[in-house]
């Protein structure tokens, strides 16, 4: 993405990245992914980033996520970590939140179900 004539180009300050911890026979799934070839400043935001100039950024990561092998391997990834910054499978951090969030809300109706089921079982 460039920047707007009237916006200096901001360089991203990257965090540090942890080393996923996973492995296929085939080696881990990171060495396949797309994102590895493209500038790391797509996937995480500089410090004070306008809105629109996020926004722009984190579609053109997304697109790069689309075309990826490993796209469902790192969005996992990312998920179980949890990263906290960053597009990682094609989710924004605050995608994956969301995500995490109805998946703690499914684990609680899918425990309540189960203990219905037993407590229904047990009264016979």
């Amino acid at each position: 993405m460039l920047p707007l004539p009237h916006q200096p180009l901001q360089v991203a300050a990257v965090p540090s990245q942890r080393v996923p911890a996973r492995e296929d026979e085939g080696g881990p799934w990171h060495t396949e992914a797309v994102c590895r070839r493209d500038e790391a400043g797509l996937f995480f935001a500089p410090s004070k980033e306008p809105t629109a100039a996020r926004l722009a950024r984190e579609e053109a990561a997304k697109r790069v996520c689309a075309r990826c092998p490993v796209m469902v391997e790192c969005r996992e990834h990312a998920l179980l970590q949890p990263e906290p910054y960053g597009v990682w499978g094609g989710l924004t951090a605050a995608e994956r939140r969301v995500v995490l969030a109805r998946r703690r809300r499914r684990d609680v109706e899918l425990k309540k179900a189960a203990t219905a089921g037993q407590q229904i079982a047990a009264a016979g």
